[in-house]
């Protein structure tokens, strides 16, 4: 069972949802997800616009390699004026990716990534105010968070703009994460649609190679819509 801890942080000036992270350096993710090439990138504080590192399928490679990429946290969809955007698409709600405009291309066309990630910050308001919770592995190792990404063409002048968005699931029936936000005093205890981060994904200790997605060849049970077959799979596996 793969255990975490939660501490409290000071972290004022932040909007009262899940909008910051801490990346590590680009040695550490090489390292933990067997990337072979080197992409200069050297971690620290994610905040909403800012760039940010994700892990997907390589994309110039006819072998099932991972590539490190760097680019906007704030998905910029295919039909955007501009990656400035007037709108949130840092998170993205996993049951409505196949509906959404901003996100149901990315998923259509297999853009699973993977975020590294050391921690990454909940609200906590069971004081009575915002207190910061940070959540790490306990084990040391880095998050492998779920998400989307997106390659994004200024049609004026060429430029590619790489970004991507975070996954995040319904926390109301875990245990801890069902404390994290702001409730809604019109709403139950099990209508509060508390949101948490999906992942990480886990790799078998039996076998040190693996897929784009973070599958093991032996037998690996995936997530919904995962075929680590397709080089563009780079969802979190599940096993049991």
């Amino acid at each position: 069972m793969l255990m975490l801890t939660a501490v409290p942080c000071a972290i004022s000036a932040l909007p009262r949802m899940c909008t910051r992270y801490v990346s590590p350096e680009a040695a550490a993710i090489e390292r933990a997800w067997h990337i072979g090439r080197h992409t200069p990138w050297r971690g620290g504080e994610i905040f909403p616009h800012r760039p940010g590192a994700f892990i997907r399928a390589a994309r110039d490679s006819t072998e099932p390699e991972r590539e490190l990429v760097i680019g906007q946290w704030a998905l910029v969809p295919w039909f955007a004026k501009t990656p400035k955007l007037t709108y949130s698409t840092c998170n993205a709600r996993s049951e409505e990716l196949a509906d959404k405009a901003t996100f149901k291309d990315p998923w259509k066309h297999g853009k699973r990534c993977i975020i590294p990630a050391w921690s990454f910050d909940e609200p906590n308001w069971e004081s009575g105010k915002n207190v910061w919770w940070r959540f790490r592995r306990v084990d040391g190792a880095p998050w492998g968070l779920a998400g989307l990404w997106n390659t994004w063409t200024d049609k004026t002048t060429g430029e590619l703009v790489e970004s991507y968005t975070m996954l995040t699931i319904n926390a109301d029936a875990h245990p801890l994460m069902r404390r994290m936000h702001k409730p809604d005093p019109k709403l139950g205890p099990d209508q509060q649609d508390k949101r948490s981060t999906t992942g990480p994904a886990r790799r078998s200790r039996s076998s040190s190679r693996t897929s784009p997605c973070g599958c093991t060849a032996r037998r690996p049970k995936h997530a919904a819509g995962c075929d680590c077959r397709k080089r563009s799979c780079s969802m979190p596996v599940r096993r049991t």
